[in-house]
């Protein structure tokens, strides 16, 4: 069994027996320390070897194949010794109340979301500041009293249930709820009675990726068949779309639409005007197919037509306006365009340019007040211009800076809108735009016990590895010092034309004010500079990827940002893969590395529940010889080589992630705690009762962030915190 070693403060060992002193870090920072030993758990070492690649003709060693198995008891128990483990190291260090505690004041403040009209109500989600989940009130016009409408709060006595009002019936007289158990993408759907604030009878579940979508008395919805193994880990296929008729039992649902190809999603939308229904389908991220029909009550009888007949392009009804179909899509245009079309007319030589394509992403369009709201990406940073339906009129949206907006969307008779912003250094504000006069005030702003004049924000642009210009983000306290002493924490996330773009995170506040650099380069993959950005980081363009994240920590490390022993990477997600591909490859450029709930297995992944979605982008290992050995060449669980000395690591992950399963994880950090060559620490950290992220309470949010950080600067060898240094 290998050893770790972690250091703590004499002052913490007091109460024990005195150990004989032993060689503490070679980080100047750290003195007068004392020795713990820790022993990693045993993870079992078999001969499985996985023998399906390519017709059988590649075999490659999977000798932890046995993590893969959520519902086994000796997962249970590894699960059990490897948070043990985690825990104990990090009880130790003496900061981490420090962080808990500053987490605690930093996150109690109120918080609301963008407030939205439907009939005669207003509904607007609130957070007191440490409420596990954001509750939904609602208010009977603008100056009714406000009475609660939803809180997942009285749902769990943990606050590992999340719920969200979804979906409005045609009249405004329901509402749908998704209720989701644990993190879990499973959903289960029910319905409210706005007026009386009552529950229906009706309970929708094992839906998965879909709201319900209001048609006369009932509504469509998606879901798949109920799972014969584990509910977290087995393959989920035929996403089929159902009809339910309000005040039956779900097992008479019509089973509308299912498709011939089991690994595709699909959904229906029905026009406001319930004259049209819209099928969109998709066998993964990257594009999908459109759909058009009348509106019909026999279901076995609808006349489908085809506007887009190829899942290579990413195609989006955003609204259908007395007939006219608004169509959003980056066919034949990478930063995406406008079209309309009609019913009858509807063949790509009928489209009418509303929105040509431009030099910047046109990323979203939305409709308030009869006009036209269009949300371009310029630089990562949001533009947001005003236009008549035809497109004319064109009046720009004056933003408080560079940031993230969005919102604009109600009925044709509202005459102001709601909209948010934010930035790295700016909390989200909520500001109400009046439509005919294009100014905007101020409906809600935090208040912190944070000064964001404190910090600033630049954007800088390096060079990859292959020349090309890449951009990133830049936040600290102004009047940084370039010393190349400053501990930084590097975030990417690089795929599936996803744009990460600035936005306030109060849980980054304890690190920016410990002297810590947050830096976050967009890097190809994503799709910040349209699909040509993306499409340039995808399949058997990935390395791209990595290289563009190397390249922007070495840009950091010579221009005296940082250095290697004071640089922090991270990621989740796609991003989690990222950082396990970039911590393989160049192990010796990073001081810490958080690869979080991380795609690890690129040989396998499309064999648990929706990673065959992820194809498009990633390609897979039974596409042929060049692709398998492609993934195999960067898979992050592939490529961990014995004696190498490995970042300080924490692995993060979840023990309800339905989306990346945790064997991801489990196999990884198996595989780095048997190959690391030296004493710092390679642990992981899995949370329970907590999926993907989306929901995950408060007081988890607090605890992994106090873990994070604590691990942070005790690995770049911080005894104590920069702010209590004496001067």
């Amino acid at each position: 069994m290998r050893r770790i070693t972690l250091f703590v403060s004499i002052i913490l060992l007091t109460a024990c027996h005195k150990k004989e002193e032993k060689k503490a870090h070679k980080l100047s920072e750290v003195k007068n320390l004392n020795t713990i030993e820790l022993n990693y758990p045993n993870s079992k070492k078999d001969t499985t070897v996985y023998d399906s690649y390519l017709n059988g003709t590649e075999k490659v060693a999977d000798p932890y194949q046995w993590l893969e198995d959520d519902r086994s008891k000796e997962t249970e128990k590894w699960v059990n010794e490897q948070n043990a483990v985690t825990e104990q190291y990090l009880n130790q260090i003496p900061y981490k109340k420090d962080f808990k505690q500053r987490l605690k004041e930093l996150l109690q403040y109120e918080r609301v979301g963008l407030p939205y009209k439907k009939g005669d109500y207003y509904f607007i989600s609130k957070n007191n500041g440490l409420q596990n989940q954001s509750v939904t009130y609602y208010k009977k016009g603008k100056d009714g009293k406000e009475t609660i409408f939803l809180d997942p709060n009285s749902m769990s006595e943990k606050g590992t249930t999340s719920a969200n009002v979804e979906t409005f019936s045609k009249d405004k007289k329901l509402a749908s709820i998704g209720i989701n158990e644990a993190g879990s993408d499973w959903k289960t759907i029910k319905i409210k009675n706005i007026e009386t604030n009552e529950y229906l009878k009706d309970v929708i579940e094992q839906v998965k990726f879909s709201p319900a979508s209001w048609y006369k008395d009932g509504f469509f919805y998606s879901r798949f068949p109920k799972t014969k193994g584990s509910e977290l880990s087995e393959k989920n296929e035929f996403h089929s779309v159902y009809y339910h008729k309000l005040g039956t039992p779900q097992d008479q649902d019509i089973l509308v639409y299912m498709d011939t190809e089991p690994e595709t999603y699909n959904n229906i939308w029905v026009s406001d005007d319930e004259n049209y229904f819209i099928l969109s389908s998709a066998q993964g991220t990257g594009g999908n197919k459109i759909n058009i029909a009348k509106a019909t009550q026999e279901f076995n009888k609808i006349d489908w037509r085809t506007v887009m007949d190829d899942y290579e392009s990413q195609n989006s009804i955003v609204d259908v306006k007395n007939g006219k179909f608004y169509l959003l899509t980056d066919y034949q245009a990478p930063n995406q365009r406008l079209v309309t079309f009609d019913f009858e007319k509807y063949e790509e030589s009928d489209w009418k340019e509303v929105l040509p394509e431009s030099k910047s992403l046109l990323e979203s369009v939305s409709f308030s007040g009869g006009k036209l709201f269009a949300n371009y990406l310029e630089n990562a940073s949001t533009k947001i211009y005003q236009f008549d339906v035809n497109g004319q009129s064109k009046k720009e949206v004056q933003l408080p800076g560079i940031g993230t907006a969005g919102g604009f969307k109600g009925e044709d008779e509202d005459t102001s809108s709601f909209y948010y912003f934010t930035s790295f250094t700016y909390p989200t504000t909520i500001f109400e735009y009046d439509i005919a006069s294009g100014k905007s005030s101020i409906y809600f702003q935090p208040q912190l016990q944070f000064n964001p004049a404190d910090y600033e924000t630049k954007q800088v642009w390096y060079s990859s590895k292959d020349g090309t210009k890449v951009p990133m983000f830049v936040t600290a306290k102004k009047g940084l010092d370039l010393n190349g002493d400053n501990p930084t924490y590097l975030y990417a996330y690089g795929g599936f034309n996803i744009n990460i773009v600035p936005s306030f995170k109060t849980n980054f506040i304890p690190f920016l004010e410990e002297g810590g650099i947050y830096a976050i380069p967009n890097l190809r993959g994503g799709g910040e500079f349209g699909a040509e950005w993306h499409k340039a980081g995808m399949l058997t363009k990935k390395q791209n990827v990595f290289d563009d994240f190397i390249a922007a920590a070495e840009y950091l490390i010579n221009e005296k940002y940082t250095r290697k022993e004071k640089l922090a990477i991270a990621g989740g997600s796609n991003g989690g893969l990222l950082i396990g591909a970039c911590m393989t490859q160049r192990p010796d450029l990073y001081q810490v590395a958080y690869p979080a709930v991380g795609v690890m297995d690129m040989l396998k992944y499309h064999t648990f529940t929706i990673g065959w979605g992820w194809a498009d982008e990633y390609g897979r290992s039974d596409d042929g010889p060049e692709m398998f050995h492609y993934l195999k060449g960067y898979s992050p669980l592939h490529n961990v080589k014995k004696g190498t000395k490995y970042p300080s690591t924490m692995v993060l992950t979840a023990d309800h992630d339905d989306r990346v399963v945790p064997a991801h994880s489990f196999k990884f950090i198996a595989e780095v705690q048997e190959k690391h060559k030296g004493d710092n620490p390679v642990l992981i950290r899995i949370e329970k009762d907590a999926g993907h992220g989306a929901g995950k309470p408060i007081s988890k949010q607090i605890e992994e962030s106090a873990d994070v950080w604590s691990f942070l600067f005790y690995n770049m060898g911080y005894e104590q915190l920069p702010s209590k240094k004496k001067m």
